[in-house]
């Protein structure tokens, strides 16, 4: 029987991580991710990927598996679940953060969730499905043991192998090996840190890290990660009870992971520790550690507020640490510096991953990535999740260990792999991409219209205000000419005035008898400032004209 694996998104990029597995009658769909936007982006909020495929066979989907709670694994789910309303699948902390997004779209109570733990199997379709439990920087994550018409196919989902980890943070290599005991079809495998050598860093050694920064702190502590970061959340809540500090949270997006967290037993806090912000102001300094969001310069987060003096309750000085437990993202690097910036200004004294070792990765390095290679024992190999050279240089992790070239399937989003009895064919492509979200705009922003908004942030507007007789023609107001964006006051005077000269000698030149007059003025007036302006200031704003008949 057939198998196809079909990425709508998260192969060559990262984020947007969404894969269809294919049988001849059902499919089912692993995660629904969404990525922030790029900077020529201008406007949008994130973007998720085209469900297109999936809308032309709603009938034959049976369900949604979930990996772990990330917003590139789940955030696209809402947007999926209003068009494709099936069952989704995942454990309690990933159903815990997914309800609460569904309750924010007002579709909580038609969706049905089902939570899994690792070991369980659930049927769907032509395909069962096998929870594995994996070690990443957010707890109850999983990777897939998928029992298909064609094999056994493995999907390891975001991992890494921590062998000093606890038990619950652990990645199950034994069920990993006993999969490569029974015979691996195909292991779709975690590339993001392909070009790491070595072994991830240790919770533990980050955890000894914080822990000496806490220790010789004199002032308050300030700490910035991800708000999912439920383990290393714990970490500095045993380390702040051991300096008998006071713990406070601040931030929508932590203060809602760490309700759900404590109500599924992950993260404990001893009573009386936890205070509320209104609060820090009666404790000395000493004793206050605030745990916040904007570990990645998010413009509104808490950090950025406290960073440029504008949060209500928190006022940055001297004597107060912040620590950056997190890595910088490509793309964030410039507004992280800013906020880092800032903080000094203020008097903090900020630490941050170029300068100690506070931050451990999600994402396996070579050394494990091999390792699980090798416990699988694959027939085809499948790099997933990362930009396109993670991809290529993680199917070079897999010639070394011994997989032979034609069985090293490096693909993009939309490209079709087919299984059948004859072996492995790339079948094409199904069409894929994707869709911006603005506001509650979903798809109506394209790129004709990011080109626009970069014209207008680039090079501004000029306005030209003008009314003529709706009878003769004749120009009875105006023009007046306007810029925003375009130059400063003091610099456009002569530029401006000078533009109403032009469209007056393009008035006198189209004559009353003109048919469409006015519609002739307005592309000619157009097209005559735009060459003066190129000319002039070797610019190119957009030109609004505002003409009316009276």
């Amino acid at each position: 029987m057939n198998l196809k694996i079909i990425p709508l998104g998260g192969l060559g990029e990262i984020g947007l991580n969404m894969m269809v597995f294919e049988s001849e009658k059902s499919m089912f769909v692993v995660d629904a991710g969404l990525m922030f936007p790029e900077d020529h982006m201008l406007g949008v909020d994130f973007v998720i990927p085209d469900i297109a495929y999936l809308r032309q066979n709603r009938s034959r989907v049976r369900g949604i598996v979930l990996t772990h709670a990330h917003e590139d694994h789940i955030g696209a789910l809402a947007y999926l679940l209003k068009e494709i309303n099936v069952p989704v699948f995942g454990t309690p902390f990933t159903l815990g953060m997914v309800r609460q997004r569904l309750e924010e779209f007002g579709i909580l109570q038609y969706v049905s969730l089902h939570s899994v733990v690792p070991g369980d199997t659930i049927p769907l379709g032509d395909f069962t499905v096998e929870f594995i439990h994996v070690s990443h920087s957010v707890v109850d994550c999983v990777g897939l043991a998928i029992y298909t018409p064609a094999g056994l196919v493995v999907h390891t989902g975001d991992f890494k192998i921590n062998h000093s980890s606890t038990l619950e943070m652990s990645t199950d290599l034994t069920r990993f090996a006993r999969c490569g005991e029974e015979g691996v079809l195909a292991l779709l495998s975690d590339s993001t840190n392909v070009e790491k050598k070595g072994y991830t860093v240790s919770d533990f050694e980050i955890g000894e890290n914080i822990s000496d920064i806490i220790r010789s702190g004199k002032g308050r502590m300030v700490i910035a990660l991800f708000a999912s970061s439920v383990f290393r959340i714990q970490q500095i809540v045993d380390i702040a009870a051991a300096e008998n500090r006071k713990i406070v949270f601040n931030g929508k997006s932590i203060e809602n992971c760490v309700h759900i967290a404590r109500n599924l037993g992950y993260l404990h806090i001893p009573e009386r520790m936890e205070i509320y912000i209104n609060q820090i102001n009666n404790y000395p300094d000493r004793e206050i550690v605030i745990v916040t969001t904007g570990s990645q310069g998010e413009p509104m987060s808490a950090l950025a507020r406290m960073a440029s003096g504008i949060h209500k309750q928190i006022k940055i000085r001297g004597g107060d640490t912040v620590i950056l437990s997190s890595k910088f993202i490509p793309g964030n690097e410039r507004a992280i510096v800013k906020i880092i910036n800032n903080l000094f200004r203020k008097g903090a004294d900020v630490i941050y991953e170029k300068i100690s070792n506070i931050h451990v990765s999600g994402h396996a390095f070579q050394e494990e990535l091999k390792l699980m290679i090798q416990l699988t024992r694959p027939r085809y190999f499948i790099p997933i999740h990362g930009e396109y050279r993670h991809l290529v240089l993680h199917g070079r992790l897999a010639k070394q260990l011994g997989i032979c070239d034609a069985d090293i399937l490096v693909i993009e989003n939309g490209q079709v792999i087919e299984f059948d009895d004859d072996g492995v064919r790339l079948q094409g492509a199904v069409d894929t991409g994707r869709v911006l979200v603005d506001g509650k705009g979903v798809g109506d922003v394209g790129k004709s219209v990011l080109k626009e908004r970069r014209i207008l942030a680039e090079d501004g507007i000029v306005g030209v205000t003008m009314g003529f007789d709706e009878e003769t023609g004749i120009v009875i107001y105006g023009p007046e000419v306007f810029s925003r964006g375009f130059v400063f006051e003091s610099e456009s005077g002569h530029l401006l005035e000078d533009a109403k000269c032009v469209i007056l000698e393009i008035v006198e030149d189209v004559t009353s008898e003109t048919p469409h007059r006015v519609e002739v003025i307005r592309v000619r007036m157009q097209a005559a400032l735009k060459k003066y302006f190129d000319f002039a200031i070797h610019r190119r704003p957009v030109i609004l004209p505002f003409f009316f008949e009276m």
